[in-house]
């Protein structure tokens, strides 16, 4: 059975993203009490009319919702995530050149619930060499209403697929592959020198005498976020 989405719910097809947060949560450490989120920002091409009207249509079923719900808490133009690529962020600076023609909003989900991303067979992605920002994906993303610091309409964030790849933006991890090349039939052992068969472990060197591992302090749950703030487009965290 096919997917049917609601009407808050867009299912975008082909979109490239950025400032990909999927595989782990992202908290921005500039912005004090931020809380990790997996997140990613969209870039939805100006020339996909049918994508951009069915995102309008979500916000406004979003909005009619909210207003059933709320009422008057609901203000009579609320705040709405879609920015225009070829204009300012709310900061006063223009937006990165690969926004240039394009839609860009971000949709973020708590970090309690963890993002589903994979492959066009459904098979998971993990690696991060393979999920980056720069790449293209189908993905769900719903609209709805917060009422916080300031209102308006947020998205969140649902499973993505990726369909290809595409020119990675920023830094990206290299794969192992690429700087050592496919895996060989014998290796030498980085103590000893003498050969290893492939598979057979490397019995590593004891440790220096009086070391002692570092103990690592261990982060509390995040309690699930109740009421969404405002989302900035760009890195995808709450103003």
């Amino acid at each position: 059975m096919s997917f049917v989405p609601q009407p808050t719910e867009v299912l975008l097809q082909n979109v490239r993203v950025s400032y990909c947060h999927l595989l782990e949560p992202w908290a921005n450490s500039t912005q004090p009490g931020a809380k990790p989120r997996y997140s990613a920002t969209i870039l939805l091409p100006k020339t996909d009319v049918a994508q951009h009207q069915a995102l309008m249509n979500a916000i406004e079923a979003a909005i009619q919702s909210a207003r059933t719900k709320f009422g008057a808490r609901v203000p009579a133009q609320p705040k709405v995530p879609i920015h225009d690529g070829d204009g300012y962020t709310q900061s006063g600076k223009e937006f990165g050149p690969e926004c240039k023609g394009h839609w860009v909003f971000t949709a973020a989900q708590d970090a309690s619930y963890k993002v589903e991303v994979v492959d066009l067979q459904g098979n998971p992605l993990t690696n991060p060499t393979q999920v980056y920002s720069g790449m293209y994906v189908n993905v769900l993303v719903r609209f709805f209403f917060y009422s916080n610091q300031s209102t308006g309409i947020g998205c969140g964030l649902g499973p993505v697929q990726k369909v290809r790849d595409g020119e990675a933006l920023g830094s990206m991890p290299v794969a192992a592959s690429s700087v050592f090349g496919a895996p060989q039939g014998s290796a030498a052992n980085v103590y000893t020198g003498a050969p290893v068969a492939a598979g057979q472990p490397v019995q590593q060197q004891a440790a220096q005498q009086g070391y002692v591992q570092p103990a690592y302090a261990t982060t509390p749950q995040q309690s699930v976020q109740q009421a969404p703030v405002g989302i900035n487009p760009v890195t995808g965290q709450p103003y």
